[in-house]
């Protein structure tokens, strides 16, 4: 019965890690890669508003 003890935590990483895959993947495109542009865009255009800063853009 020691084999099981030695096998479970690396049973359970393998599933945990299974799992964050799958979740990555499948919040890939959709609704949610619509959001991601949406969001990017929106900084975009609040950078380009501000414009270019007098010491050559570079924020300190």
């Amino acid at each position: 019965m020691e084999y099981i003890a030695a096998l479970t935590p690396s049973a359970v990483m393998a599933v945990a890690f299974t799992a964050l895959i799958v979740t990555i993947v499948k919040n890939q495109g959709g609704a949610n890669k619509a959001k991601e542009d949406a969001a990017v865009d929106a900084m975009a255009r609040a950078e380009a508003a501000r414009g270019a800063s007098p010491d050559g853009g570079e924020e300190r």
